[in-house]
């Protein structure tokens, strides 16, 4: 077999694992970040390919980011720290998933994807392209993926689609989160707790696991006197209750916590400047998720469970849903 050169100008198989990965996301058009070092490690360990194998054993397992930096480190030597695992969630998989080339919970596609199970697989189109690498046959089925790779980022983002949770607004406006975990929740206050405690209501900001800012209507702040900081941690849903003039901020509590002392007094100076009266709420899927942080629950406040979505329950204080001001807050 005559030899082959890679990007580099190097003869393929005097390349090492690392440096034909690399090669291999640069022909198939990755930005720097997408195919360096970090990326074509991530790429090896999704295809179970130790430094030793060839890519005609390339494999399709599913794989979280844990398991992605225990093979590297295992198997090519290269110990990450763990803060490491969001620069190669965000900085590679991501793009790998938009690109097409990696499927992100194939296995359960509901699963939200800020859950600790979430898994990784390279499409099985690219593993059947990468198990040509070195081969005869390479260059004409690149060339053929690179042709379809803009169907297969279709195929792939509108699997993604049919799966996002619809949420309609007060107003009629439709919009879409991510599946699964706290946005199931999010789903329950926009349209249940919203429609009977805050009718009318404006939704100025809404979270998304998959998307931080997919409401934010910065306009609408401002007119209250708000200027957002946008490095200060914003609660999951805003809504403006306009016949009342309340400015209600509301935390979705599945896996982080409720609005606590120390929340409360993080959420009144993010918004301090708000001339609308501010209410906060922490909201539940049901009982039994409160009752884990009944002790953490700051006076003057109030916890709405989406199982018995008519009621509320308020801690303490004059007022039952109701702005308080800072001289009478005692949490």
């Amino acid at each position: 077999m005559p030899r082959k050169r890679g990007q580099r100008g190097l003869d393929i198989h005097e390349m090492t694992k690392v440096q034909q990965a690399q090669g291999i996301l640069q022909e198939l058009g990755m930005p720097s970040k997408q195919s360096n070092n970090r990326s074509a490690l991530t790429l090896l360990a999704l295809l179970d390919l130790p430094p030793d194998a060839p890519w005609s054993q390339a494999f399709e397992p599913l794989k979280g980011v844990t398991e992605v930096m225990e093979f590297i480190a295992k198997h090519y030597g290269k110990k990450y720290a763990p803060n490491t695992r969001e620069t190669i969630r965000r900085e590679t998989l991501h793009q790998f998933v938009q690109a097409g080339l990696v499927e992100i919970n194939p296995d359960d596609p509901k699963r939200p994807t800020n859950s600790p199970k979430v898994v990784y697989k390279v499409n099985n189109a690219a593993v059947q392209l990468f198990r040509t690498f070195g081969t005869y046959e390479w260059s004409e089925r690149l060339s053929l993926y690179l042709a379809k790779a803009p169907k297969l980022r279709e195929q792939y983002a509108q699997a993604r689609e049919i799966h996002k949770l619809p949420v309609t607004l007060a107003l009629g406006e439709s919009i879409e989160l991510s599946p699964g975990g706290q946005n199931e929740l999010i789903k329950l206050v926009v349209e249940q707790f919203c429609s009977m405690f805050t009718p009318g209501g404006d939704v100025l900001y809404l979270g998304d696991a998959g998307k931080k800012w997919i409401i934010f209507r910065t306009e609408k702040f401002s007119e209250l006197g708000v200027q957002v900081d946008t490095h200060g941690k914003m609660p999951d849903v805003v809504v403006h209750h306009i016949e009342k003039d309340w400015l209600v901020l509301i935390e979705a509590v599945t896996s982080h916590g409720p609005v606590n002392p120390k929340r409360r007094a993080e959420l009144r100076e993010l918004f301090k400047g708000s001339r609308a009266g501010l209410v906060y709420v922490t909201a539940f899927m049901d009982r039994r998720s409160m009752s884990k942080y009944l002790p953490e629950i700051s006076w003057e406040t109030e916890v709405w469970v989406a199982e018995d979505p008519t009621h509320l329950i308020h801690f303490n204080g004059v007022r039952f849903l109701g702005p308080y001001e800072s001289k009478e807050a005692t949490g």
